[in-house]
């Protein structure tokens, strides 16, 4: 259960429950269009059901000798600047980890995967 787990606090969680409050802390930040999801059957099912995919790489967790360090996989929405949206999606992660889980997090690495333009 390596793969599907992790510990923190003496506890296992699960590390597509640490990914659901990522996500949804992560696209509370103005100018994140969604977590993971890049390719275009990802992003029909988006828009057509109203939830973000959590396939792939679109939320990381792993833990080291001072708290969870998590990676986000994001598609922004261009006219954002992306330094300001990472420091955002980085507080936002934190907070709610901190809030949810109970424990420190160490880094948030924030990797923006796609840009989404405006329709006009």
């Amino acid at each position: 259960m390596e793969d599907t787990e992790i510990i923190l606090s003496g506890i296992g969680i699960s590390k597509s429950v640490i990914a659901t409050i990522v996500s949804a802390a992560a696209e509370r930040v103005t100018g994140v269009a969604r977590v993971g999801g890049n390719d275009i059957a990802s992003s029909l099912i988006s828009v057509f059901t109203s939830k973000t995919v959590q396939g792939g790489r679109a939320v990381e967790c792993e833990t080291d000798e001072a708290g969870l360090v998590v990676t986000v996989h994001l598609a922004v929405f261009f006219g954002y600047t992306f330094t300001k949206l990472a420091e955002q999606v980085r507080a936002e992660v934190s907070a709610a980890i901190n809030e949810q889980v109970g424990v420190s997090v160490s880094a948030v690495n924030v990797c923006i995967d796609s840009l989404v333009f405006p329709k006009e």
